[in-house]
């Protein structure tokens, strides 16, 4: 046989059995399986290696020995280039992970990768087909819980599904393996909580530059809580177009694409990895929108596969996606990347990029450029654009028509936030169009030169 010349993930050389080869067994018993090379050096040159009659057996038992849980291998001899070369047949271990010297490793290409504290763990929950938050959590009881909460779930499931559990709440969330031993899961925390949880600590802030916030909130709910309030919060701070498409209703159109942000959310929420000490944080910006949650691409999926959509996809939360699509959040496992593209593309001014950062994954959409110079969207920055002046026309109409009317009245009528009425109000008061009349308790706005004085 030919001398070798290449190590790669389930290919490793050694010229002879020394601790390295033990860290190589563990590094392929912990990934996909491999062939060790004894005898054969750096380049894939056979040197040989001296292999007397209790060799094999010897090192098999080393091997045994200094591995939790043991391992035992497959030896044999084989000549390459007219040398004795022995090789250890690796099998992928079927319960992960598997240490050396209480040292965990896997294969990346072709070395060995000392794991982390995450990566330990999350392999060995991937090994038992199971996730974090199917376990009983001890620092909670039934007490740190809402019934409130767990009745939304139920609802919300059963319009879903069409049909009414015969089964009381206790029974359905057992089901469901909330419940084990009669003891919460974490999942079951994460989902019910009736506390101020500093574990689902989520943080939302708009803006006016990198260092300077004109509006924050923190929402450390429950779950399904949560998405409700990041989703109207960030909602609150975008701009809008009116579009007339001839219908006796407006199309109010958001300058950035709501079922993106929807997907966005509802994705940072059911994949965060809830076990880091890390937020999860929005960041809202005139020109760009940044979306980071703790935790990287789970099941050591790369950023090129995700976009790719050549992968399958595998879940770090279990119990919470399965809550949620139960209930009819989300669709189905593994597409919202895909749907985030797709209305990204419909919306048509905006752009989406996704990449690893830090210790967790974020998730950026940004204003595209509406002239052909390429500079950003300036209808944000300088306060005036078409979208703006359309709702800007619809706002002194609407006080034109209905005088003496608070902000709140002007908010509900034109289906858009508190923060775009003042903006527009102020624009119209700046032009001398608009003024307030009354008491600030009792007045309101009217149009200037109106009867209504």
């Amino acid at each position: 046989m030919k001398a070798l010349n290449i190590e790669n993930e389930h290919t490793e050389f050694k010229s002879s059995f020394q601790k390295e080869v033990i860290i190589s067994v563990v590094a392929f018993a912990n990934s996909e399986g491999g062939k060790i090379f004894i005898g054969i050096d750096d380049d894939g040159n056979a040197i040989g290696v001296e292999i007397e009659k209790e060799s094999f057996q010897n090192w098999i038992n080393q091997i045994k020995v200094n591995t939790q849980p043991n391992i035992l291998v497959d030896i044999k001899e084989m000549e390459i280039e007219k040398k004795r070369v022995a090789v250890i047949d690796v099998k992928e271990y079927p319960l992960k992970p598997i240490a050396y010297k209480n040292r965990y490793y896997k294969r990346v290409q072709n070395s060995n990768h000392l794991m982390s504290l995450d990566e330990i763990a999350n392999m060995h929950l991937q090994t038992i087909n199971s996730s974090w938050d199917y376990y009983v959590d001890d620092r909670h009881d039934f007490s740190d819980i809402s019934q409130e909460n767990i009745d939304y779930f139920i609802q919300k499931i059963e319009k879903n599904l069409d049909k009414k559990f015969d089964d009381d709440p206790l029974t359905i969330l057992k089901k469901y393996e909330f419940i084990k031993d009669n003891k919460l899961t974490f999942g079951a925390y994460l989902l019910f909580t009736s506390n101020n949880s500093a574990i689902t600590a989520f943080q939302i802030g708009r803006f006016k530059d990198p260092i300077t916030i004109i509006d924050n909130i923190d929402i450390n709910t429950n779950l399904f809580t949560q998405v409700n309030m990041a989703i109207e919060f960030i909602r609150k701070h975008l701009m809008t177009e009116f579009i007339i498409t001839g219908e006796a209703q407006r199309t109010v159109k958001y300058d950035y694409p709501l079922e993106a942000i929807r997907e966005i959310v509802i994705n940072m929420v059911v994949h965060r990895d809830y076990r880091d000490s890390g937020h999860s944080v929005i960041k809202i910006f005139d020109d760009k929108i940044e979306f980071f949650n703790p935790g990287k691409l789970y099941g050591g999926l790369t950023v090129e596969q995700l976009l790719s959509g050549n992968y399958s996809s595998q879940t770090r939360n279990r119990a919470v996606a399965r809550a949620f699509k139960e209930a009819g959040i989300i669709e189905r496992y593994g597409s919202g990347i895909a749907r985030i593209q797709n209305e990204c593309k419909k919306h048509g001014k905006v752009d989406v990029s996704f990449e690893e950062f830090q210790h967790g994954f974020r998730i950026t959409l940004v204003k595209l450029a509406e002239n052909n110079n390429g500079g950003v969207n300036e209808g944000v920055n300088e306060g005036v654009n078409e979208g703006v002046n359309e709702g800007v026309k619809s706002l002194y109409e609407l006080i034109k028509n209905n005088p003496n009317k608070k902000t709140p009245f002007f908010s509900k009528e034109l289906n858009t936030s508190v923060k775009n009425i003042e903006r527009w109000i102020k624009q119209l008061k700046d032009e001398n169009k608009i003024e307030f009349q009354g008491a600030p308790k009792t007045g309101g706005y009217i149009v200037k030169g109106s009867d209504e004085k």
